[in-house]
This record gives C-alpha cells, sequence and structure tokens, in this order.
C-alpha cells in the first residue's frame, strides 16, 4: 500500500506502508507523587573543600527502610547548581519545584523526609514545612 502526503511546500512524498516508523510515547506504570534531588555535585557536601557536609548515607538508608521511593522518589545527583548556594536541594511535584540551599545542619533533612512521609501518607504533595522555607530560593 502507498501513502503519500505534502511535506515542505509542494514536495510530495510517497511512502510504502512498511516504510513508516509508529512512534509510541513512553509510559510509566510507576507513578510517582513528587521527586526529591539532592545534590552532591563539586560543591555540595565536600567537606574536603571545607563546605558542610550531607547526610547522604542516613538520607539513603533511612527513607528505603520508611518504604518511600515508591511515592517519593529520592535522587542523588551530580551538580544541580548554583554553586553559591551550598547543599541544593530541589523537591519536583506536578505542579512545580522547590529549591533550598545553604543546607548547613542535619535538621532539614529531617524535615524533608518528614515531608516525604506526609506525602506519602496524604497521597499527594504535602505543603513543605515552615522549617524549610527559611532555605528556599528562586532557581528560575
Amino acid at each position: 500500500m502507498l501513502i503519500g502526503g505534502k511535506i515542505k511546500g509542494e514536495e510530495w512524498v510517497v511512502l510504502r506502508e512498511e516504510q513508516l516508523e509508529v512512534w509510541v510515547r513512553p509510559t510509566t506504570k510507576r507513578l510517582i507523587l513528587a521527586q526529591v534531588f539532592v545534590c552532591s555535585g563539586c560543591c555540595c557536601g565536600r567537606t574536603d573543600k571545607g563546605k558542610p557536609s550531607i547526610p547522604l548515607d542516613w538520607l539513603k538508608k533511612t527513607w528505603k527502610e520508611r518504604k518511600l521511593l515508591k511515592t517519593v522518589q529520592l535522587t542523588i545527583t551530580g551538580c544541580l547548581g548554583p554553586c553559591d548556594v551550598l547543599n541544593v536541594v530541589s523537591i519536583w511535584t506536578p505542579d512545580r519545584q522547590f529549591w533550598f540551599g545553604n543546607i548547613t545542619t542535619d535538621d532539614p533533612y529531617e524535615e524533608l523526609l518528614a515531608w516525604a512521609e506526609m506525602t506519602r501518607e496524604l497521597g499527594q504533595p504535602a505543603p513543605i514545612p515552615d522549617a524549610l522555607l527559611m532555605y528556599q530560593f528562586e532557581r528560575f
């Protein structure tokens, strides 16, 4: 079977059916409520460069123990930027992105964990805890 169509003005292209590619958008069965990105790049958490630490091992272990990964994905990334705001964390929900930085203690990471648990319990992204608002900045 021959199939034709106009492309670029008057040019007419004829294709055989076996030449056509079918494009199917990828889908996932693993839908999550939010994703948390923790920067572990060139500056964030680099105690060897005199920067504040990030409790990455504790965060990953606790996230897994509390079975949060199926509802709130935790991703440890390379550099998220901006490098002048240390220990950057970003939360992505279906509606928006939240950016946090200048995190110099472990308390905000505990708040982040509590937020993820609340999100799981609610079945939708929970409000950002007040304790994290002091670290929030506009990225774009």
